[in-house]
């Protein structure tokens, strides 16, 4: 390990060498930029021999449109072990660690759990030795930077890569070529290394950028055309420019195809290479040496792309290589919603690449051929991966895969019976479960350290860090209520830090002391961020009313952001912003209730609110959450759940128990009839405080500034429209059962010490949502690769 001294060198060198000024003139951002290419430095070696490694063995490759990785540099410094000596480095020159961790943005790379879960996975398999690659798009400004402007929500570019980020490396020597029908492009690796938990393996996310073939016409510039010179160039620079970018329209849709394309085809073609150079040009054994994960559908174009690789390119007999790719290939689902199935336009893939639509059009006429045996032509229309002109990416994955996966129980089992039933009644042995896990190392150990340092203390150790199922030996712990004050003491240490920084960031000042009550994930309708906003309305009218019916002093805090088109989403922002108004500057309510919305929630916000939060909201409709990775993460850091039979929350409350959390709702198997029958008008017009709510929209006790999405909102709640019934996420349905146990959990808070017990529980029993846990099923199940460790 290299010592303080050293350190303190290697960053004196670096800061001469990139600013031409001695360190006592250098800003805090180039202290943070000197460690980062220390900390670099360090790990080379081993990220050398950890890839040539893993490239002669088996081998798992993870592909995601999302990464969110999140900071680097002080997840990079205690996972190597390097935390004490460069807080003690730093300090010498006159600055804290915690400051310059501060001067790193964070990696716009992914958006919400999808990208969080990829960064767990790759986090885990590190740890555990497991040759596992990532890979993605080196997005330039990520989704984008979210500014809360009059109570709506202002999207800005998330210009993350202004500065050199010196975690990335560009690995120009092997860039390959992406052909598109119009146009050619280069396809430029940058490298990320993932460092494991006290383990010499360094793994890789592989992030790939696209470059102009020709950077421009220097004919037509020479001509003065300047425009129509870097046409071309700008064209190339928009597959990379966004994270999803705005599909509403078919110019919108061609460039999410050519987006999936582009890290897809350039990853297929990095891996195949080292397949040759390592193997030869026998691709028979092809799967003896390759596992290809796809996380959710955006990257399913991967398997009509390797037989074209394997047809074309290798000259492969067309049914060897398809036995090969679907032995390659497993799939995860991550929803049941059909907007997120995604479909195609043949039209796009006739435009874009031909011969990937001729493949896919041979796939399907096999599939049809091959289940006409047992079943009739309705059902094989229906599961063929092609129909009323449209390539269906889900349905042409469960083909295309030998294993597929849900990511919670109930998830799996809705898969099975409902969303892929067809696929499961021919090939069950295709399906299994994974239920989701999140990586103890950043979710806890980074982002609590005073949780992590009570657990190390009792365990005698940090075995529970790479072993999160040892925390069980813990649980009669809770028995002790020396240990439970210290555990109230760490929660109101980490709120008060939380309180601090939202008093700094949003300039409003809130009480450390009440409940801190969370909801922070993506804005979707189902997700019911909508439901929180109006059960909040009702206990402010009633405070306002009768300020002796206030329970405890409470904070809500709202995190989310809307995607820019979702126009009903981004009025629930503006909904929770006007009711927070009316909220905190009401001199009777305030003292009672205080409501944030913290702007462009990312990671390195999540660390911060993770670990101060009591009551973790999952209220999504039930049946329609996946599994969620957010819940996890609050129960880790000792949060009781508020939440929906939904997800992965029936799991945690077996888990930690139904009595140390607050669930509500009806369970998914009773949901169709429930809804079958439901009429919000019933609810609106006989649930006590619910019809003062939802005037609220209309009446101008809120005011939508003329927008028209409150009358939106009260539209879709109460009357439907031709393409939806009303109220289809069941916020009015669930709006009294769901106020009931809001208000238990807030009479289970005044008790402190039996809430500090349940607390206890739950982070003791988070041992099976560890994300090592998943990848070890994974690993073992379906994609066969054993532990690798590198020797030092």
């Amino acid at each position: 390990m290299i010592s303080i001294q050293e350190l303190q060198d290697r960053i004196s060198a670096f800061i001469k060498a990139e600013t031409a000024q001695t360190p006592g003139k250098a800003a805090p951002a180039d202290f943070w930029r000197a460690l980062s290419r220390a900390v670099m430095e360090q790990l080379t070696d081993r990220w050398e021999k950890t890839s040539q490694q893993y490239k002669s063995g088996r081998q798992a490759h993870y592909f995601s449109a999302e990464f969110l990785e999140g900071r680097s540099l002080l997840n990079n410094l205690i996972n190597l072990g390097l935390y004490d000596v460069a807080s003690t480095a730093v300090r010498a020159f006159g600055h804290e660690l915690a400051e310059l961790e501060e001067q790193e943005s964070d990696p716009g790379l992914g958006n919400g759990g999808l990208g969080r879960l990829a960064a767990c996975f790759l986090d885990s398999s590190a740890t555990g030795n497991l040759p596992v690659t990532g890979y993605g798009i080196l997005y330039r400004y990520g989704l984008f930077r979210q500014e809360i402007e009059n109570g709506f929500q202002k999207e800005y570019p998330d210009a993350w890569m202004e500065q050199p980020y010196p975690f990335v490396v560009r690995r120009s020597q092997e860039a390959v070529r992406v052909h598109y029908q119009d146009l050619d492009v280069i396809a430029v690796p940058y490298d990320m290394p993932i460092t494991g938990y006290k383990t010499e393996n360094i793994n890789t996310l592989r992030l790939w950028k696209a470059e102009p073939a020709q950077e421009f016409d220097f004919n037509l510039f020479n001509s003065q055309r300047f425009d129509d010179a870097v046409i071309q160039r700008n064209r190339v620079n928009d597959i990379c420019r966004v994270l999803y970018p705005n599909d509403s329209s078919y110019d919108g849709k061609v460039l999410r195809v050519r987006q999936q394309y582009f890290f897809v085809s350039a990853s297929l073609q990095t891996i195949v290479a080292d397949y040759i150079r390592q193997h030869g040009a026998d691709f028979s054994k092809f799967a003896d040496y390759h596992a290809i994960q796809l996380n959710d559908t955006h990257p399913v174009i991967a398997i009509p792309e390797l037989m074209r690789i394997l047809v074309d390119q290798q000259q492969m007999d067309w049914t060897e290589a398809w036995q090969v790719t679907q032995a390659v290939f497993s799939y995860t689902n991550h929803t049941i919603m059909s907007e997120a199935l995604e479909k195609w336009d043949a039209g796009i893939f006739q435009f874009l690449f031909p011969r990937l639509l001729q493949i896919i059009e041979r796939i399907d006429s096999q599939f049809r051929q091959e289940i006409r045996r047992c079943r009739n032509e309705d059902q094989v229309n229906t599961l063929s991966p092609l129909g009323d002109g449209k390539i269906r990416m889900a349905w042409l994955a469960v083909y295309g895969s030998h294993a597929v996966n849900g990511v919670a129980a109930m998830h799996t089992d809705i898969l099975k019976k409902e969303t892929l039933s067809g696929f499961y009644a021919l090939w069950p042995e295709k399906f299994s479960n994974k239920t989701n896990g999140v990586t103890p190392r950043r979710w806890l150990k980074v982002c609590n350290p005073g949780l992590a340092g009570l657990l190390t203390e009792l365990s005698g150790n940090d075995g529970w860090v790479r072993d999160l199922d040892a925390l069980e030996a813990l649980k009669p712990s809770g028995g002790d209520r020396q240990v439970l004050e210290q555990l109230l003491a760490i929660k109101q240490a980490n709120k008060q830090n939380l309180a601090r920084y939202i008093e700094q960031t949003e300039h409003i000042v809130i009480d450390p002391q009440s409940l801190f009550d969370v909801q922070i994930k993506r804005l979707h309708e189902y997700k019911r961020q909508l439901l929180n906003a109006l059960v909040i309305l009702d206990d402010y009218f009633n405070i306002r009313a009768d300020p002796d019916r206030a329970i405890v002093p409470v904070t809500y805090l709202f995190g989310a952001k809307a995607a820019p088109g979702y126009f009903r989403a981004k009025a629930i922002i503006k909904f929770i912003n006007e009711v927070a108004r009316l909220v905190n500057q009401d001199p009777v309510a305030s003292p009672f209730m205080k409501i944030v919305f913290l702007h462009n929630y990312n990671v390195s916000r999540a660390e911060r609110i993770f670990p101060a939060a009591d009551i973790s909201e999952q209220i999504s409709t039930v049946g329609m959450e996946a599994s969620g990775t957010g819940n996890m993460k609050f129960m880790m850091n000792g949060a009781l759940t508020l939440g929906t039979c939904d997800g992965a929350n029936v799991e945690i409350a077996d888990a930690a128990g139904y009595e140390n959390n607050f669930i509500f709702g009806c369970r998914v198997e009773d949901f169709p009839k429930t809804i079958g029958y439901y009429n919000p008008r019933w609810q609106y017009e006989h649930i006590p405080g619910l019809k003062r709510c939802i005037d609220a929209l209309v009446d101008g006790t809120l005011d939508d500034q003329g927008t028209g999405m409150f009358l939106d909102l009260y539209n879709g709640l109460l009357n439907g429209s031709s393409w939806q019934p009303a109220d289809p996420y069941y916020v009015l349905g669930d709006f009294d059962e769901y106020r009931i146990n809001r208000h238990k959990s807030q009479y289970a808070y005044l008790e402190q010490l039996s809430w500090a017990r349940k607390c206890w529980n739950n982070i003791t029993s988070s041992g099976r949502f560890s994300s090592d846990r998943t990848i070890r099923d994974y690993a073992d199940e379906i994609w066969r690769v054993g532990s690798q460790p590198v020797k030092d």
